[in-house]
This record gives structure tokens, C-alpha cells and sequence, in this order.
């Protein structure tokens, strides 16, 4: 059988179920596949910026969600990520029981953070809790890389090396680290710029081990955001959040596909003021991600 019971009876309700938010340390392209899809290597690094589900057991198969909002969020499509996950895991695991999700949603959209990735993930662990079911990892990997190709990442338990579209998943250690993170109001469509002409598709590759022993300074400093010059093109404000950072002296980079850039704070200190419609937030590195062993 697919899946195995790992309640003798469901859960009626699970509630507080955080999904944190992703940095990309670096995010190189290094080829491009027949199929058009990017290869890249990334380091995934998780934060403690998060999301919040709830989850209330429905015994009708029902699917619904609520948009508690939170933050200024926009309010989100009916067939999200999350429920998009739901119905995938309903399907796969063959059980009658639906769920009520509510989503407190933090973690800033078209920001390159992962959210809705994130928010996929957890909604697939505590969903396996919630209906008594336990599919196979390698099961649950495929329907998180159909859903997108970060939801494998956080999936995996920890910070992680991302090869391929991201199904190549290797853990690694990174030291614990503050971070700010700038998320200027403009959006970035990831399309947009994995479509671009101009963006560079031919970065050499790494190794872990190159990472790891990084000549040039601290893991944080290693490589470089391919994306980030196209993502500065068309949407001014990227440099902008870059500039402002600059102006502290600290050396900022694009997270993902943007538009979020981050810094790697040594010390903890004042920072300027930012424009008011700029979300800036200081955040530590995780040990690992809250719902790991799920």
C-alpha cells in the first residue's frame, strides 16, 4: 500500500503550524534543460520569518481555506499552493476526510522567500497527521516537486544545497547568523526574469566542498545571485533596497528571484530609516526547520 496509518483515529485539529521563509545565499544558473527548465545551484538557507496554518478536520472531503491576512498581505487566489497541496495529498493518500485551512500569511508574496513554497509544505506534513496517513518519502517528494520546484526543500528538514530545479537536495551546516531583510513594495514575477534574454545561463559550477572552504571569506559571502542584474533591469527598487544597505555598509544580494535582498549582520545594531512602505526586519538562521522528524 501507499500510504500506512499512523493514527488509530484522526486528529480533529492542528493549530500554530509555522512555515518559515527561505534566503538564498547564492542562486547560480548553469545550464538550461531541453525543456526550457534552469539548472541551478543554490545554498537554501532557513529563517525565522514565518507563516502560521491551521488545520480543522472536515469528515464532508471538503477543501477550504481561510485568508486570516496578516501584515498588509494581499489576499490570496482560491486554488493557492496550499490547497492546490491538500488536493494532491487527498488524491495520492486515497482518504475521504477533507480540511479547513486557515493561513496567517507573513512571509511577503513575489519576495523570493519561498512563502507559498513553504506554506505547501507544511500544509503536506501536518495534513499526513491530520488524516492518518504516511506516504512513502519518495511520494511525497514527487507531489511537493509537482507543486513547485521549492516545496522539496522544505520538505527536507534543514538548510540545504539545491542542485537541478531543485530536486537535488543535499543538507548541510551553516553557523548561526543574523540577517536584515529588505522587501520593497514592487514584485517581481519569476517568469519575467527566467524568461529575460540577457540573464546569464553559463555560471561554472561549485561543489559543497568549495562552498564550504570559501576562499574569499565567510560561507555567507560565497558566490553570487545570477538573477539579481536582470531583476535590478526591471524592477528599480531592488536597487534601491541594495543602495540602502550599501549606505550601512553592508553588502547585500538578492534573495531567489527577488524582490527581497538581505545582509549578513556581524553585530546586531541600529539600522536607518527605511522608507515606510519598505519591510525591513532582522532575522536569525534556524537550527533546523520547526517541523523536521514530521
Amino acid at each position: 500500500m501507499d500510504q500506512q496509518p499512523v493514527h488509530a483515529a484522526p486528529l480533529k485539529a492542528i493549530y500554530d503550524v509555522p512555515a518559515p521563509a527561505k534566503l538564498n545565499l547564492f542562486l547560480h544558473i548553469t545550464g538550461r534543460r531541453h525543456d526550457g527548465y534552469h539548472l541551478l545551484q543554490s545554498v537554501f538557507m532557513l529563517i525565522d520569518w514565518c507563516d502560521t496554518l491551521h488545520f480543522e478536520l472536515r469528515t464532508d472531503g471538503q477543501i477550504t481555506r481561510t485568508d486570516l491576512g496578516s501584515e498588509g498581505s494581499e489576499a490570496l487566489p482560491a486554488e493557492d499552493l496550499v490547497v492546490r497541496a491538500a488536493r494532491a495529498l487527498q488524491l495520492a493518500s486515497g482518504t475521504t476526510l477533507g480540511v479547513h485551512i486557515g493561513l496567517e500569511k507573513r512571509i511577503p508574496s513575489q519576495a523570493g522567500m519561498g512563502g507559498g513554497s513553504s506554506d505547501a509544505a507544511s500544509c503536506l506534513l501536518a495534513l499526513q497527521r491530520l488524516w492518518g496517513v504516511r506516504l512513502p518519502a519518495a511520494q511525497l517528494q514527487a507531489i511537493a516537486l509537482r507543486l513547485g520546484a521549492d516545496v522539496p526543500f522544505f520538505l527536507s528538514g534543514g538548510h540545504a544545497w539545491v542542485e537541478g530545479i531543485g530536486e537535488h537536495i543535499t543538507p548541510v551546516s551553516l553557523p548561526a547568523a543574523r540577517f536584515v531583510v529588505v522587501k520593497p513594495p514592487a514584485g517581481l514575477p519569476t517568469d519575467a526574469i527566467f524568461r529575460a534574454p540577457g540573464l546569464k545561463r553559463d555560471t561554472e559550477t561549485a561543489t559543497i566542498r568549495g562552498f564550504a572552504a570559501n576562499a574569499n571569506g565567510p560561507v555567507y559571502e560565497f558566490g553570487h545571485n545570477d538573477l539579481q542584474p536582470v531583476a535590478q533591469t526591471l524592477c528599480p527598487q531592488v536597487g534601491q533596497s541594495l543602495d540602502w544597505l550599501a549606505m550601512q555598509h553592508l553588502q547585500g544580494r538578492m534573495t531567489g528571484s527577488g524582490s527581497a535582498v538581505f545582509a549578513h549582520l556581524l553585530h546586531d545594531r541600529e539600522l536607518a530609516v527605511a522608507p515606510g512602505d519598505w519591510k525591513v526586519r532582522k532575522c536569525s538562521n534556524l537550527e533546523a526547520h520547526p517541523l523536521a522528524g514530521w
